[in-house]
């Protein structure tokens, strides 16, 4: 009779995997309460080494997934063709000649280095061999994005201020309720320490949700999914802000392991940077696919976004200039760009309603019809056009 089992227990909805010999789970909150969350459905493991199994079980506990394990090809055909990934071990291949060929099938031994395995890989159709345990890293993030259905990367767009005060926040709240107003899934990250909180921006400061001092120990690979549900949700968006609190910086690994797993979610990531070209900010830098400098229409704006916007260039490889009136005589949004030698993305409207609105509890962007709102719709129907997040 054909036997199976799953790996059995919840884990952690994301864990960490360096490169090490140290690959103990990271737990999903300060009290370990994401323990209790099920772990979702992974790959279909094939082998009957049990030290094989024992390294492949652990693995996929690291990647947060729990597996179905075979001895040989399940005799019901979905069972074979249906999970995102099939990890045949070395020992199993010759039982899997003449199963059905499908996507993500992958050939997993262990110090094993001669023809024979690369030609029972051809036979069973693997698109690769990995061999344990130095491609471990590799299989976790193998196994991790098939649970995941990881497609097409989000949108991540950064705002930054071309001096103090030039609305870079406001921007990016505009821009993050923009799209979610479109429906698309959106976060909406705080990179600036010093910042205020763009939670409390939002009006979401209550929300239970995890902030920055949670991930500061972060390493290895963030499970996308668990990230999202874990962040305070306001009006739509995902928000990662700072706590009320005084914390560390955070460092560089985690904002690096933090930003790849909200990409790989998909949608729109909308991040706000400090001007201060800190570790951590040079970190999202590299992360973006835009970068938007708010520059005000006046010369002292003008002088001092010259040299943040040699910062953006460095790290980012689009970066545009939006700007905002009211403008000092003889400047206009043009002149402004043309100064900083930057693509105009657009001019932002001046509001003087924004102030009032906040005082009264109404985010910046919150109300589509407002200028702030116009604007940022419109940003999105380009940007999205170009190729950008579906």
């Amino acid at each position: 009779m054909e036997t199976s089992r799953t790996s059995g227990g919840r884990g952690a909805p994301w864990t960490a995997v360096p490169s090490g010999a140290d690959r103990a789970p990271v737990p999903s909150g300060p009290d370990g309460a994401g323990a209790q969350e099920q772990r979702r459905a992974g790959p279909l493991i094939v082998t009957e080494d049990l030290g094989l199994l024992d390294d492949l079980l652990r693995l996929c506990a690291a990647a947060g997934v729990e597996p179905e394990v075979h001895h040989r090809v399940p005799e019901r055909r979905a069972h074979w063709t249906d999970p995102p990934l099939v990890l045949v071990g070395d020992d199993a291949a010759a039982r899997c000649r003449g199963a059905a060929r499908r996507p993500g099938t992958v050939l997993v031994g262990r110090d094993r280095d001669d023809s024979e395995v690369w030609r029972l890989a051809v036979e069973i159709g693997a698109e690769c061999v990995l061999r344990l345990p130095d491609a471990e890293g590799l299989l976790v993030d193998r196994i991790a994005d098939a649970a995941e259905g990881v497609g097409r990367q989000a949108l991540t767009v950064g705002v930054v201020g071309g001096r103090g005060g030039a609305g870079a926040s406001t921007l990016a709240c505009g821009l993050a309720l923009a799209a979610a107003r479109s429906g698309r899934r959106t976060l909406l990250v705080d990179g600036d320490p010093l910042g205020g909180g763009l939670d409390v921006l939002l009006g979401g400061e209550r929300e239970e949700g995890r902030r920055w001092p949670d991930f500061a120990g972060s390493k290895g690979r963030l499970a996308g999914g668990a990230l999202e549900e874990s962040l305070p949700s306001v009006r739509g968006v995902r928000v990662l802000s700072w706590g009320r609190e005084p914390a560390d910086a955070v460092p560089v690994e985690a904002v690096r392991s933090v930003l790849a797993a909200a990409r790989r979610r998909g949608g729109i990531v909308v991040v706000d940077l400090p001007r201060a070209a800190d570790p951590a900010a040079v970190e999202a830098l590299a992360q973006l696919d835009l970068g938007l400098l708010v520059v005000p229409g006046e010369l002292r704006a003008v002088a001092a976004a010259h040299r943040v916007a040699s910062t953006l260039s460095m790290g980012v490889r689009d970066v545009r200039a939006v700007v905002r009136g009211p403008y000092a005589a003889g400047l206009d949004e043009r002149w402004v760009a043309d100064a900083l030698r930057l693509p105009l993305a657009g001019e932002l409207p001046y509001d003087p309603g924004i102030v009032a609105d906040q005082d009264a509890g109404v985010p910046p962007g919150a109300e589509p019809r407002g200028p702030l709102g116009r604007f940022c719709d419109a940003f999105w129907v380009r940007a999205l056009a170009s190729g950008g997040a579906a």
